[in-house]
């Protein structure tokens, strides 16, 4: 049996230590399952407490992805099981993941992810929180769950109120591709590495004197990551967020949610990236885009504690409504592209249904996340 994640120790000159992670999935392009989950989070946690670990840093095993997303086939099937109720191991699954990815956002050294190639759903929810967040020319971010009937979970509701000019609206209602020019303009990435610059990057950081200072070492390993991104500046992809900034923020500024996705789909523009983007919204879930609607303008003063306990209460009731069954069913089960959605527009979809999925599940102190924030 193969180790799910890959964990090793390397030593640095002055006797620090570099904890890094990969994860070692290369055939499903490393989709997170539970099993890598729980591998993770505890040995995370010892490497925040060990003082001989000055950096982490989180790879994905190949040249293909980081982390392709969550392991929604596993999920499916859980959904299947009980088809129509509450799914225990839906549940457990998005419980873990989202402890996981709170705990990068709140680590307390330098964390270093490296997002080469795919970095899709779950990836992304790891990638995000990271104080180090390197993309590269291969690099290929989104979140596309509207075609699959959820949400843009693992955070989303945090980071994409945090980007510029409505891009995070757009991006989460269209599932859009972005390039890692488009990862740093919208804050999901801080630094664009090449790829063959990777051994690079670990040779350097070996000879840093690493010290017991957490912000000196963050100070330390910037400036070993800003050279090397000076020397891959040639190679940085054109922004296609950037260059459709303006009709982004158009067609985002309905009053709305039935406004905003009619002026995406309708306005005319001869643009590749836009034009996939659009027929990603026409054929979605009315029900997803309902949901990232909603989930930001309610999201838009939460802590990020309080992001992860309401997309619980989402990813279970996805679990249970049918719409996420449905989805991933005909993209990746029968492969036929022909979902069959609850409701056929954005406009003709019940509210008392969105409604539903946002009423709470749980009382507060019984929340399955009510101690994150707290520890």
């Amino acid at each position: 049996m193969t180790d799910v994640v890959l964990f090793e120790q390397l030593e640095c000159a002055n006797g620090k230590h570099i904890g890094v992670a990969t994860l070692n999935a290369e055939r499903s392009l490393n989709a997170l399952s539970g099993e890598m989950i729980e591998s993770l989070y505890p040995q995370f946690k010892a490497w925040q407490e060990d003082d001989s670990i000055s950096v982490v840093l989180l790879q994905g095993a190949g040249e293909k992805a980081f982390c392709a997303g969550g392991d929604i086939v596993k999920l499916y099937n859980e959904m299947k099981t009980h088809p129509g109720e509450y799914a225990p191991g839906i549940e457990e699954y998005f419980t873990k993941e989202y402890r996981l990815d709170y705990l990068i956002h709140t680590f307390n050294k330098p964390f270093i992810v490296w997002g080469n190639g795919i970095v899709m759903g779950g990836g992304l929810g790891m990638m995000v929180g990271g104080s180090h967040r390197v993309v590269t020319e291969s690099s290929r971010i989104a979140m596309p769950e509207i075609s699959i009937g959820l949400y843009p979970d693992v955070g989303g509701t945090y980071f994409l109120n945090k980007m510029p000019d409505n891009c995070g609206l757009f991006l989460g209602l269209t599932g859009a591709s972005i390039n890692a020019s488009d990862a740093k303009y919208t804050g999901l990435a801080d630094y664009f590495i090449t790829a063959d610059k990777k051994q690079t990057l670990i040779d350097q950081m070996l000879t840093v004197n690493w010290g017991d200072t957490i912000a000196l070492n963050h100070d330390k390993l910037n400036d070993v990551m800003h050279e090397l991104e000076l020397e891959s500046n040639t190679q940085l992809p054109v922004s296609h967020v950037r260059a459709n900034k303006a009709v982004i923020e158009h067609v985002t500024s309905g009053e709305t949610i039935s406004e905003i996705v009619n002026a995406i789909v309708t306005v005319e523009i001869e643009d590749k990236w836009f034009n996939k983007a659009q027929k990603s919204l026409k054929h979605g879930s009315a029900i997803s885009g309902h949901l990232v609607y909603r989930q930001l303008e309610v999201g838009k003063q939460m802590s990020l504690a309080d992001c992860f306990r309401l997309e619980l209460g989402l990813s279970v009731k996805c679990g249970q409504h049918g719409e996420f069954q449905e989805g991933v069913r005909a993209l990746l089960i029968d492969k036929d592209n022909q979902p069959s959605w609850k409701f056929d527009s954005i406009e003709n979809a019940d509210t008392s249904v969105i409604d539903w999925f946002f009423a709470p599940m749980w009382q507060a102190e019984e929340h399955p996340l009510a101690d994150l924030g707290q520890e």
